[in-house]
């Protein structure tokens, strides 16, 4: 039996993104998507919903005063830019508080607390198929561009955008910062090591006191992350 998902967000990239999501992983389906919690009342009314996945800031009301309005709520997997609200999501029983951008990997995981909370099988063998080869959506000029993680060499910041420099010469402009992209990246093996870079840990081909290599690229070991680039590089 499939799970039965409802998705709320002011966002059409956001959605896209859950959507996208949603597709890869077998038993579940999309039951609807609202701009706002006011249109998703109608959807709960008229059809069965196992997950909401609920963003918080959004015209008209936030997903947390709209979740403690429901008398008996679905499943609530939060999935909001803000992490300010984490400690009240958990408080109102969310299965789980996931912060924008999300990676596939960190959203398999929150399907699979609901899959336990509600006693069912682990994900199918095609799923893990897919978790095999980890991606991210990323906001490239208007579209959000599915980027496999094993692509990337190492990451730029360029002000208010990050530079994404992959295999075969390619590049990606970003709208993002390197912050929030170590935020992103933090449970897979990449590393910051310098205020303006962060590498793919697998690319490294050499490393000194001052900088690490990449094939041909040489990238400087900031001053503040030495001690902590040279600890992880000798464990690795």
């Amino acid at each position: 039996m499939r799970l039965r998902c409802l998705l709320i967000d002011d966002e059409p990239p956001a959605l896209k993104v859950l959507v996208n999501y949603i597709s890869n992983i077998n038993g579940l389906e999309i039951v609807g998507q609202c701009k706002n919690a006011v249109e998703a009342l109608n959807i709960l009314h008229e059809k069965t919903v196992d997950i909401i996945f609920l963003d918080i800031k959004m015209p008209k009301i936030l997903g947390t005063e709209f979740l403690k309005s429901l008398s008996n709520p679905p499943k609530v997997i939060f999935v909001t830019a803000y992490r300010d609200y984490a400690v009240e999501g958990y408080e109102l029983d969310a299965v789980d508080y996931l912060v924008k951008p999300v990676s596939f990997e960190r959203f398999i995981k929150a399907i699979s607390k609901v899959n336990r909370l509600m006693g069912r099988e682990s994900l199918t063998a095609s799923t893990h198929k897919q978790i095999s080869e980890p991606f991210v959506y990323l906001k490239v000029d208007r579209d959000m561009k599915k980027v496999y993680l094993n692509e990337i060499l190492y990451i730029e910041s360029w002000k208010d955008y990050v530079k994404l420099f992959l295999l075969n010469s390619k590049t990606l402009l970003v709208k993002q910062s390197i912050s929030s992209m170590e935020m992103l990246l933090s449970d897979h093996k990449f590393l910051r090591v310098h205020r303006s870079f962060m590498v793919s840990l697998n690319k490294i081909s050499g490393y000194n006191g001052i900088s690490v290599q990449l094939e041909t690229t040489e990238i400087p070991i900031g001053r503040l992350y030495k001690q902590t680039v040279m600890d992880r590089l000798q464990k690795s």
